[in-house]
């Protein structure tokens, strides 16, 4: 599947693909059109709606219908506690608790449940943290608990990790060296707010030129061309492994 799915991934643009022979002079920067997010959402529908409703060349059938055939034959092991086993694959750090919270990356977070803990241990905590979203991290106490601690600053919006790292690297080249959860964040939103928009105005330029070049079609024998009866399904084989 992994392998499918990144020969997929090389189709999209703004692809690096496997190599430097491969990518040779294409600019992926400038080509480049998705949100990390956006890339998420388009990863998990390909899973959901292709791949697993597609003949597999191995199975010959697709894989949910055969998930579906033998999943009451052996009986899932799922985790009692799904939260701690989702923060098992979390990056970490450790970091003091002080009165003012958690300090983490230049953002400052902080839970009412850490309370009760403020200067009672010396030990660094274990922090777990979501590179996707800084909005909220999740400390482990001393009693070996994790409780959620969120910004200091509810109103802010969420951002990714590299998104409060260049908003940071942008703001101490400033010469701001006394930096703070929100002026990290509103540069980070802006920062993004400016990507989109470049994106979207280089994407209408390119549709702008794709337009102007096209070559005009004689249409006159179009009326012969009947449409696709999409109520009658045509059988494939698909190779995926």
């Amino acid at each position: 599947m992994i392998g499918t799915q990144m020969g997929k991934l090389h189709l999209l643009p703004g692809t690096t693909y496997s190599n430097p022979q491969e990518l040779g002079e294409y600019d992926s920067k400038r080509h480049s059109a998705l949100t990390l997010r956006e890339l998420e959402r388009y990863i998990a529908l390909d899973i959901v709606g292709t791949y697993h409703q597609s003949i597999h060349s191995s199975l010959g059938r697709p894989p949910i219908a055969v998930w579906r055939e033998h999943e009451g034959e052996i009986p899932l092991r799922l985790p009692q506690d799904r939260m701690r086993f989702w923060l098992t694959f979390l990056p970490e750090q450790e970091r003091t608790l002080q009165p003012t919270g958690i300090h983490l990356f230049g953002l400052r977070y902080w839970s009412a449940a850490l309370s009760a803990d403020v200067g009672r241990t010396d030990r660094r905590l274990l922090v777990k943290y979501d590179p996707r979203d800084m909005s909220r991290i999740f400390v482990r106490r001393p009693s070996g608990s994790f409780v959620e601690a969120r910004y200091a600053d509810l109103t802010l919006a969420s951002v990714t990790l590299h998104e409060a790292l260049a908003a940071r690297r942008t703001l101490l080249a400033r010469g701001r060296r006394e930096v703070n959860t929100r002026t990290i964040v509103s540069t980070a939103i802006e920062r993004r707010k400016l990507v989109d928009a470049a994106v979207k105005a280089t994407a209408s330029a390119r549709r702008g030129r794709t337009a102007s070049t096209k070559t005009k079609v004689d249409d006159s024998g179009w009326g012969s061309l009947r449409g696709i009866d999409s109520s009658k399904p045509v059988a494939f084989d698909e190779d995926t492994e």
